[in-house]
């Protein structure tokens, strides 16, 4: 297990290519992609975004989307991290957990985690999330993590609000 973070309940660790039936699992729950529009259809989808979505930012990035388990027990929660958006340049901090993890703080302190590192370890200026506009929770965790709300926007057609942080240490 090549661990990134450790929090105080939490690990986040790379991603393998052995990991395709955790994210098909998480993403086969309706509720869990609610708000992200993006199913996983079969093992070989899992597969293929391990494979050219989450994989290459760790070579290319030194950071990426990372696997969240908890500490205590191993149990693997779902992915927090940064993903580079070579669309929109910039840095993108994004999380998706199974609902058994709901509710916990879990999101919060994964994200929290991650722009820390992104700001601590690799010098980030600046760290944008998206969520859309009836994904209430997921705003509370951005807010949460002293993030910024800058404006509404869209995001492959469904209206979001967007939110910023900048890093103290970098002027």
């Amino acid at each position: 297990m090549n661990i990134i973070i450790e929090t105080n309940r939490l690990l986040l660790r790379t991603f393998t290519e052995d990991d395709a039936a955790l994210i098909y699992e998480l993403n086969l729950d309706p509720d869990v992609i609610r708000y992200t529009h993006d199913p996983i259809k079969d093992l070989s989808h899992a597969s293929e975004i391990l494979e050219k979505v989450i994989l290459p930012q760790y070579a290319l990035y030194n950071h990426g989307r990372w696997a969240v388990h908890v500490k205590a027990t191993l149990e693997f929660l779902g992915w927090c991290g940064l993903k580079y958006r070579a669309e929109l340049n910039e840095i993108d901090l994004g999380y998706r957990f199974k609902k058994d993890g709901w509710g916990k703080g879990y999101a919060t302190e994964a994200a929290y985690a991650s722009i820390q590192y992104g700001f601590e370890k690799i010098g980030l200026q600046r760290i944008v999330a998206r969520a859309e506009i009836d994904n209430i929770s997921s705003w509370k965790v951005l807010e949460k993590c002293g993030m910024t709300y800058i404006g509404d926007g869209e995001v492959d057609g469904y209206p979001v609000k967007t939110y910023e942080i900048r890093n103290p240490s970098v002027r």
